[in-house]
């Protein structure tokens, strides 16, 4: 099982987010958003596919249903005929319809910005309310998806075997301040470099840090995330 370090985890956090700050400048989310409404449909989509593929979804679903007003007076069946190229899409047209009505008829047509009324609404989950309350409200949070999962693991920053555990590990290590840059950093490693299969450990720019690649890729203990 991977273990923390706890006398160094400190002070290597801070030189694995400095690297990875030095090597992925500028790194966001790829979700294309216009408001925190956009931001939040494409977020509920983004579950279990690719932010490339959901992009695309929203590219026509936001010129027909620009409002968050509009959605809700959809029926889920209207709304499945934008969605179908997206994974569990019969639910999330049931879910993004539900969370359009509390919106508008809770919270005058504003998403909320506290993380605490976000993940009351319909298909939101820790990691959704985390992304929208940083992307598009600036606050510092830690969303932790598949990829943040499996790189902070593997890198010794965390060793906890669920999503919220590793979430609050991850807080204690890293600055409050760059909770959500590490989101984006970690995010963009996995894509990169940290594959689930097959990383490339021996171009890493993190290798001397990682322990992983000093146990030689042992990933016994890696799994999905779990909530």
């Amino acid at each position: 099982m991977l273990k923390i370090r706890k006398l160094e985890t400190g002070d290597r956090a801070g030189q694995i987010m400095n690297l990875l700050a030095e090597h992925y400048p500028g790194a966001k989310t790829s979700l294309v958003f216009e408001n925190p409404f956009q931001l939040f449909v494409a977020t509920v989509l983004s579950a279990q596919t690719t932010d490339e593929q959901v992009n695309k979804i929203t590219a026509a679903l936001f010129k027909a249903v620009p409002s968050v007003d509009e959605m809700a007076l959809m029926e889920p069946s209207d709304l499945e005929n934008y969605l179908k190229s997206c994974g569990l899409y019969r639910n999330k047209s049931k879910f993004l319809i539900e969370a359009s009505r509390i919106i508008v008829n809770q919270y005058e047509g504003r998403v909320p910005a506290s993380f605490d009324e976000l993940v009351k609404l319909p298909g939101v989950g820790r990691k959704t309310a985390n992304v929208i309350i940083s992307s598009a409200f600036g606050q510092p949070a830690l969303a932790v998806d598949t990829h943040v999962f499996r790189v902070s693991r593997r890198l010794g920053l965390a060793d906890g075997k669920t999503v919220t555990i590793v979430e609050e590990q991850l807080k204690k290590v890293i600055a409050v301040d760059q909770w959500s840059a590490a989101h984006h950093y970690l995010i963009t490693h996995g894509r990169q470099v940290c594959y689930a299969r097959s990383p490339k450990c021996e171009d890493c720019f993190l290798k001397s840090l990682c322990l992983y690649a000093q146990e030689g890729g042992k990933d016994n203990v890696l799994g999905k995330t779990k909530n």
